[in-house]
């Protein structure tokens, strides 16, 4: 007898908050040998590509990211199986990692696993939106508005204190379009019925 689809999905986000824990108790040592970093990739460090999305500032940072991956399964775990939700996870460090590398040229130094965080919760919305829930059509125009506020205004009232660090709002809106692309991916080549 295995586990549910539900469940496996559950587990999945188990593991990358045991990961993040794990990262964050090695502290300093973890953020610096793991931190998407843009000399230390320029040097041939790649694993940072993906890393740096587990590490974080600190256990106020680590709390806030976890409390949104439990919220996001919560909200939309159910949305796809845990193979597709791995694609859309890997689609979405892929273009967050691609936006920071060409587009946000500037940035050095990067940790925090809330880029994924809107990646997925995209994701998850596009899938209920398809499902024609209203609830996830409202979410999404106020997932929408957060990130158009942020793009204009800057990061949210209080978060850089509760975060213990700079926000990287361009991880946020990268981490969508990514969750974005995922989900059409997946609506394009796979229907809703597939196994995949």
């Amino acid at each position: 007898m295995g586990l549910r689809e539900d469940h496996k999905v559950v587990l999945a986000a188990v593991v990358v908050a045991a990961l993040g824990l794990l990262l964050q108790l090695d502290g300093d040592a973890a953020r610096t040998g793991f931190a998407w970093d843009r000399a230390a990739l320029e040097g041939g460090e790649y694993w940072r590509l993906v890393t740096g999305h587990f590490v974080h500032l600190g256990w106020s940072h680590l709390a806030l990211n976890l409390a949104g991956l439990a919220l996001i399964t919560w909200i939309t775990g159910s949305a796809y199986s845990p193979l597709r939700w791995l694609i859309i996870a890997v689609l979405t460090i892929a273009t967050i990692d691609a936006g920071f590398w060409y587009l946000y040229t500037n940035l050095d130094w990067y940790v925090g696993l809330s880029g994924l965080l809107h990646g997925l919760l995209i994701a998850g919305l596009v899938a209920g939106v398809r499902a024609r829930d209203r609830e996830a059509l409202v979410l999404g125009v106020l997932v929408a508005a957060k990130l158009g506020w942020e793009q204009v205004v800057g990061p949210l009232p209080g978060s850089e204190s509760t975060s213990g660090g700079a926000v990287i709002i361009d991880a946020h809106l990268y981490g969508a379009i990514g969750g974005l692309l995922g989900a059409l991916v997946l609506w394009r080549r796979v229907g809703p019925k597939a196994s995949l």
